[in-house]
């Protein structure tokens, strides 16, 4: 499998089948946490521990989490670039988690106090914003599959009411330079699914805008820049990401996020 393929093919899993994880898959995965990166600044820490909960956990909105006793810990600081870095990097490990078989569901809330929380050692300015579950998938039960279709994860804004050429009353064709790398963006994963990334093609320059539509808008651009910047690697472009100094004024509500060229 490859990284275009695990885009396409990865869901969010909140069933496992309760055994822990391999010593293999362990150190498989602690190399993809180090080997991570971010074009962005900030601070990001990942961790991978065994928490061997019992009974299921309930994280809210996210559905019920059931059989999973490994988890991802990802703490980030507060500043723009960290919070775009973790969803940027993290994002990585879920892709290589996915092509070696194995489950994720990104879960973002407040941890404090949590026992999740009890287990890290984190400077001041940085905290625990998100975990995610990891290990084999178990089979998929009926409040798992409601729990999809509720959260309209089948369910995404068409690709010409994202993404737009020159101006945005012209959408962007399927067909251009970056066609590929955008529609891997529109398949990622977001907070209540809300795909919160809108983007304007420039040329050889892409900008990204979003809507904020929750706390947790900009980590889902962070993912959603990792699907791009990840198609991009995979076909064999080189570009980078920066802050533009003028770009095109968005429609009222976008912000503005950065620039790739």
């Amino acid at each position: 499998m490859n990284i275009i393929e695990a885009i396409k093919e990865r869901r969010s899993i909140r069933s496992y089948d309760g055994n822990g994880l391999s010593d293999v898959e362990i150190t498989m995965l602690n190399n993809a946490i180090a080997e991570a990166y971010s074009p962005f600044r900030g601070e990001v820490k990942i961790e991978l521990l065994r928490f061997g909960l019992k009974g299921d956990y309930k994280p809210s909105t996210y559905g019920v989490i059931k059989g999973a006793t490994d988890y991802f810990l990802i703490c980030y600081a507060a500043d723009e670039d960290s919070v775009l870095a973790a969803g940027f990097m993290f994002e990585q490990v879920v892709l290589n988690a996915w092509m070696a078989g194995l489950g994720t569901c990104w879960i973002g809330g407040t941890f404090k106090g949590s026992t999740f929380e009890r287990n890290l050692s984190l400077p001041d300015n940085v905290k625990l914003k998100a975990v995610s579950p990891v290990g084999t998938p178990g089979s998929t039960r009926l409040l798992e599959r409601v729990t999809h279709f509720v959260m309209g994860s089948q369910n995404r804004k068409p690709f010409d009411t994202l993404f737009f050429e020159g101006d945005f009353n012209h959408p962007l064709s399927p067909d251009s330079r970056f066609g590929e790398a955008l529609a891997m963006l529109r398949l990622a994963p977001s907070s209540t699914n809300s795909q919160p990334w809108r983007a304007l093609v420039a040329g050889d320059t892409v900008h990204f805008y979003y809507l904020p539509k929750s706390y947790l808008s900009l980590l889902d651009c962070g993912i959603g820049l990792c699907h791009f910047s990840e198609t991009e690697r995979f076909n064999g472009q080189k570009g980078d990401f920066f802050i533009a100094s003028d770009y095109p004024a968005p429609p009222k509500g976008w912000l503005y996020l950065r620039s790739y060229r």
